[in-house]
């Protein structure tokens, strides 16, 4: 199968030097799946061009997107982990002061 890269409008962060894509995918999985498909899910996102992410500890889907990630890179599908932008979310009484 050929792989379509996206072209994603990206917003100019404040310090003006990253671009961040306005577009991402979410990883929250109702009713729950079996890991290696939200993973094979993620890493498909990541070919065809999505460089955002967002997550939360609730969705249970942070280590998946961490092994998608550690196999994109290992099939050169992104050189680093500092080429997505990964947003989460806590819950508030998992904040520390």
């Amino acid at each position: 199968m050929e792989t379509t890269c996206l072209t994603i409008p990206e917003y100019v962060l404040s310090s003006g030097e990253q671009k961040m894509p306005i577009l991402g995918i979410g990883t929250a999985v109702d009713p729950p799946i079996a890991p290696e498909v939200t993973k094979k899910s993620i890493l498909q996102a990541i070919e065809l061009g999505y460089r955002h992410f967002d997550t939360a500890a609730v969705y249970g889907s942070e280590s998946h997107l961490g092994e998608a990630i550690e196999e994109a890179i290992s099939l050169g599908l992104i050189k680093s982990r500092d080429e997505l932008f990964i947003t989460s979310k806590l819950w508030c009484s998992d904040g520390h002061a």
